[in-house]
């Protein structure tokens, strides 16, 4: 009976961000890289960003399928309300070409080992 009870406190429901199944998560998700995908070749027009389509098209799964794993719904939608913004704010051209370039950085950096480097890097 008092373990019961200490479920019943300890469990809380939980609303929905967006979507109420993973079903309808996964399709907000690919109607997301569908909405990217079909956005590359303005961003590399319009941002004269020195990658080429197909390199963009690579990154857009890369960053996609780093979130593969994600199971719970509230952080897809989370996830996808976050991929929304960032699309409308590059096709409104609200952001810079070096905010786009950032996505091309290089995610393992090797760790500087003279002084010089160090002390540009900031590290000692």
């Amino acid at each position: 009976m008092a373990t019961r009870k200490a479920i019943q406190v300890g469990s809380k429901t939980v609303r929905p961000v967006l979507s109420l199944d993973n079903a309808e998560a996964k399709s907000r998700v690919l109607s997301l890289y569908k909405a990217w995908y079909r956005q590359i070749p303005y961003i590399v027009r319009d941002y004269d960003i020195p990658k080429s389509e197909e390199n963009c098209r690579a990154k857009l799964k890369e960053l996609f399928m780093q979130n593969k794993d994600v199971t719970d719904v509230r952080v897809i939608d989370m996830l996808v309300i976050k991929g929304q913004m960032e699309l409308k704010e590059t096709v409104h051209i609200w952001k810079q070409k070096g905010h786009i370039m950032t996505y091309f950085k290089p995610t393992i950096e090797a760790k500087p080992k003279d002084f010089l480097s160090k002390f540009f890097s900031g590290q000692e």
